[in-house]
């Protein structure tokens, strides 16, 4: 099969014939027919982050397609159903967290396209306990990316702490932030978006974003403060020390800021503010297969449509290129028909 493979970190991945993956017991094997461009796939690429990714690799945790194959014991799935590969590759299913409903924090999880290969393929296998079903009447383009960008800005919305008609705050308008800006409005919240590029900042208005900041031109903070009085939440989905430290300081009394975004620093947090206002920090990683299955239901209904962009799988090492200098607006789905 033709796959986007990761040779060695920091070099271009080769477009190569690599052998069909075979299933054992308790998995299946996806035919892939389209597959989203998340920023975590650059990161895995590079070996940027301290628990470096498998090599060779191959990238990709938002692929979805058409169950081709099924292995012994699976009796939930069959030949011909239309699923997603999310990056909860597989949990023990027996620790703590498995059994709280806390499944994304197990410390024995597999993850797609990192740990285990991913989607930027023809097939791609996976446990048949751990994909989702696409609902019927959402294509495979636009349900690709809500396997990652939407069920992780849906979950950091859904543990933010606000309510209908709080004001919530959007950092990074880009493959995350543009969904999370819609996910926001259908949960009922005021949405300010906060981005540096005036193009990010429309797409926000036209998604629905109460207000728009842009951050070259204006203090973000001080600006949400002086008009709002503060945000209820702040969500951080950009990939600058700047970005958080804005965001928290964006916040109300007894405000949340949801760490989401994933950059290479640290987070100043001042412990004197932090105490005195009484200030809640947590972090939020992509969401359980229950919240996948929500995050999907939102998109069926027409009330979160990802801004995608399609290119072929040999286009990979050019949409890299694209996203290391911020020029994508929305999300990028590779195909693979």
């Amino acid at each position: 099969m033709k796959a986007a493979v990761v040779n060695q970190f920091k070099e271009k991945l080769e477009i190569k014939d690599v052998p069909v993956p075979e299933i054992g017991p308790g998995e299946i094997l996806v035919k892939i027919k389209a597959c989203g461009v998340c920023h975590t796939d650059l990161h895995a690429a590079h070996g940027d982050w301290p628990v470096k990714p498998k090599l060779p690799l191959i990238p990709g945790h938002e692929g979805v397609g058409v169950v081709e194959a099924v292995g012994p014991g699976v009796t939930s799935l069959n030949v011909g159903d239309r699923v997603g590969i999310p990056w909860l590759h597989s949990a023990c299913g027996e620790c703590e967290y498995c059994l709280t409903g806390q499944e994304t924090l197990c410390p024995h999880q597999l993850n797609t396209g990192y740990s285990v290969d991913g989607c930027y393929a023809e097939y791609c296998k996976a446990p048949a306990s751990y994909v989702v079903k696409i609902p019927d009447n959402l294509g495979f383009e636009e349900a690709a990316p809500i396997f990652c960008a939407g069920v992780t800005t849906y979950k950091a919305l859904k543990v933010c702490n606000a309510k209908p008609g709080d004001w919530v705050a959007i950092y990074g308008i880009g493959g995350l932030g543009h969904v999370a800006v819609q996910y926001a409005k259908a949960m009922g919240y005021n949405v300010v978006a906060v981005d540096l590029v005036d193009e990010k900042l429309e797409l926000a208005k036209k998604l629905g974003a109460d207000a728009t900041l842009n951050g070259t031109k204006v203090d973000p903070a001080q600006e949400i403060q002086a008009r709002f009085g503060g945000v209820q939440a702040a969500i951080s989905v950009a990939v600058t020390k700047k970005a958080f430290t804005q965001a928290y300081h964006s916040l109300k009394r007894g405000g949340t800021l949801v760490v989401v975004g994933l950059p290479n620093d640290e987070l100043p947090i001042p412990i004197f503010d932090t105490v005195l206002n009484g200030i809640t920090v947590k972090g939020s990683i992509v969401g359980t297969r229950k919240d996948l299955q929500e995050a999907l239901e939102f998109a069926a209904q027409g009330k979160v449509k990802v801004n995608i962009e399609t290119q072929p799988l040999e286009k990979i090492n050019d949409v890299f290129a694209r996203m290391e200098k911020g020029q994508i607006h929305g999300r990028v789905v590779l195909t693979l028909e």
